[in-house]
């Protein structure tokens, strides 16, 4: 398997992994170490996207991406909301390395309105959510107009959440086959 460690001086991206800090729901830390890794397949279309963005004037704040399956554990026993977290037992597109949670930023590194936070359990996180306003839905469209012209597919339910094509094609990843360790 090869996985690519995603870091900010090779990729146009900010790195912010959620699950790193308390700054999450959980109101703790999940990962022990944070560490930015991308299935391969993955990598490639984050750099095709953050080309685009660029065009564009904007670039990524990555929240999280690849998920030791540990970690999925750890979320769904705290939150078990099949709404916004993939059962474990079934496997969720970030612990296989082939999803991404971000948003953009603008020139500034200032992120632009998506209506909610990351990780906003609450139908206004859908995409085409009509309660939020106008700007944050176009916003919202930018992401994903950008995210889709690179290849990514995308989660109705979580306007940050993108991820490639057929996920379960890819193999569930632990913590202990990764070169540098997220959970202990």
């Amino acid at each position: 398997m090869t996985y690519v460690e995603i870091e900010t001086g090779t990729y146009d991206v900010e790195i912010a992994l959620a699950y790193g800090t308390p700054e999450n729901f959980t109101g703790q830390p999940v990962y022990k170490n944070s560490h930015c890794f991308l299935h391969q397949a993955a990598a490639e279309k984050l750099e095709r996207a953050a080309e685009l963005a660029a065009r564009h004037g904007f670039h990524f704040l990555i929240f999280d991406a690849l998920r030791p399956s540990e970690a999925q554990w750890a979320l769904w026993n705290h939150t078990p909301d099949p709404d916004f977290l993939a059962d474990p037992r079934k496997g969720s597109p970030h612990s296989r390395g082939v999803a991404v949670d971000l948003t953009l930023l603008d020139k500034d590194g200032i992120a632009l309105d998506m209506g909610t936070a990351f990780d906003a359990f609450t139908p206004r996180s859908f995409h085409g959510d009509g309660d939020i306003s106008i700007a944050a839905q176009a916003n919202r469209l930018l992401l994903l107009g950008i995210m889709s012209t690179a290849g990514w597919d995308f989660y109705s339910k979580e306007w940050w959440h993108y991820q490639l094509f057929d996920p379960r094609s890819y193999p569930l990843v632990s913590d202990q086959e990764l070169a540098k360790p997220m959970m202990t």
